[in-house]
């Protein structure tokens, strides 16, 4: 009778620490990677250095972790040589190798013809497979490709989940409206029309809410839109405002207004499809507060074809920036044509661009910076990474407020997915602090045929 292969290795590999052999790109996703696998050992394939030796220059997140990486590999090897069995990382974690190039077997010779960085990867991480049959080893890949090929070549493959939320969290994230439809009238009276918008949340629902908890509230034949406020324990009623000229469509464009124009919270998530009015609701809240904020920003990430930064544009920072910024223009046009062009309101927005008041700026120029009495918006947050939002939001000084916007279902970034976004990551680490609120837009405003496309398409 055959012995079962799998369950033979995992009797011989068990309590022993696993081995990791990790992809370029789990660095430039992460350059701390390599402290996230606990006790384990970790290899790095000399190939990947030279890999992020061609990243190291620039401003962007990927020349940062690039450097970041090499830089503490190199402290963390100072004086030392990397030996048979490596150097250790730091305390209670695993050892760390830099693994010179090997070939592929002679069995699978003929399975990879180009001699390139994925190819040389996988063949280290299978050569070290086969020379630590006591060890369980995996290559660590964010590259579906890679993850293929090393399933065709009978190696163990894992995509790096240490900043992956769970698709369970994903959808409780977009469900944060509790709707309540059997409340006494007397409650919904008190909220709808008393002296001050606001009732007991024990008169409301039975468990306390967490910190800026939505609800939509059954009023007869309209709905009324609450939020809890946990400093006074009371709920709140949403009111309808109109931010320079905007007006919400719909509930969640009234809950994502109060958000912005409420000073308590300083960050502000709001994700949602194609014209639901992310953006918009963003910027022309800002510009309602303008006179409370010191400059208004507005910064997006910059995708570019094959990872090229916006150094290699022509132009000035200005020129560089048009055809990342133009989107953003265009909400600020949407606003502008509000009101006549005479106006002190359209002048205003004028005035504010000249003297940078409002200001477009790359991410790249953000880093370093700190950020006081500042209203940031960050667009399209989504093809950001979990390290690179949070490298935004410390940058945040006193009285600065920060709004992320974007659609987790549409990501540019090659390694980034729902899961595993740094607008996600937000929203599920933020959730339930008193100074966060997240909205989640839902319906389509920009037009029935944008609408329509969104949905089916």
């Amino acid at each position: 009778m055959a012995k079962n292969t799998r369950t033979e290795t995992v009797r011989r590999t068990k309590g022993r620490p696993k081995i990791f052999v990790l992809d370029t790109n789990i660095i430039l996703h992460d350059y701390k990677a390599i402290r996230k696998f606990k006790d384990n050992d970790i290899v790095i394939p000399v190939v990947v250095i030279e890999e992020l030796d061609k990243f190291k220059k620039g401003n962007d997140q990927l020349a940062y972790n690039a450097r970041g990486f090499m830089r503490d590999i190199d402290r963390i090897t100072e004086g030392k040589s990397f030996g048979a069995h490596g150097v250790p990382i730091g305390k209670d974690l695993g050892n760390i190798k830099i693994e010179p190039n090997h070939p592929f077997p002679e069995a699978m010779k003929d399975m990879f013809y180009d001699d390139i960085p994925d190819h040389r990867i996988l063949a280290t991480a299978i050569w070290i497979r086969d020379n630590n049959p006591d060890r369980f080893v995996a290559l660590v890949t964010k590259d579906i490709n890679l993850r293929m090929k090393s399933k065709a070549a009978g190696m163990e493959v894992q995509d790096y989940m240490t900043d992956r939320v769970e698709e369970e969290k994903i959808e409780n994230s977009n469900k944060e409206v509790r709707f309540m439809e059997d409340l006494p009238p007397e409650v919904v009276q008190t909220l709808a029309y008393g002296p001050d918008n606001t009732i007991e949340w024990e008169r409301f629902t039975d468990k306390e809410p967490r910190a800026n908890q939505l609800f939509k509230v059954k009023d007869g034949e309209s709905t009324l839109c609450a939020r809890y406020d946990a400093d006074d324990k009371l709920i709140h009623l949403v009111k309808t405002h109109t931010v320079y000229g905007i007006r919400p469509r719909n509930p969640e464009q009234r809950f994502a207004i109060d958000a912005c124009l409420n000073p308590k919270v300083k960050l502000v998530s709001m994700t949602g499809g194609a014209g639901t009015g992310k953006t918009l609701i963003a910027l022309a809240s800002a510009l309602e507060q303008a006179r409370d904020y010191d400059q208004i920003i507005l910064t997006r990430p910059t995708v570019v074809l094959g990872n090229q930064e916006i150094g290699f544009l022509p132009g000035d920072q200005k020129a560089k920036m048009s055809p990342f910024i133009q989107p953003l223009m265009d909400n600020l046009n949407v606003i502008r044509a509000q009101f006549r062009s005479t106006s002190k309101e359209a002048l205003r927005i004028d005035q504010m661009l000249k003297e940078e008041k409002l200001l477009i700026s790359p991410l790249a120029y953000i880093r370093g910076r700190s950020l006081g009495n500042v209203f940031l918006i960050c667009d399209e947050a989504q093809n950001l990474t979990p390290n690179e939002v949070k490298t935004i939001i410390t940058r945040a000084g006193e009285g600065t407020k920060m709004v992320f916007t974007g659609d987790i279902f549409q990501i540019d970034q090659p390694y980034l997915d729902q899961w595993s976004n740094g607008l996600t990551h937000l929203g599920e680490k933020m959730a339930g602090q008193k100074l966060f609120e997240h909205i989640f837009l839902r319906i389509g405003e920009r037009s029935e045929l944008s609408d329509i496309a969104s949905k089916l398409l």
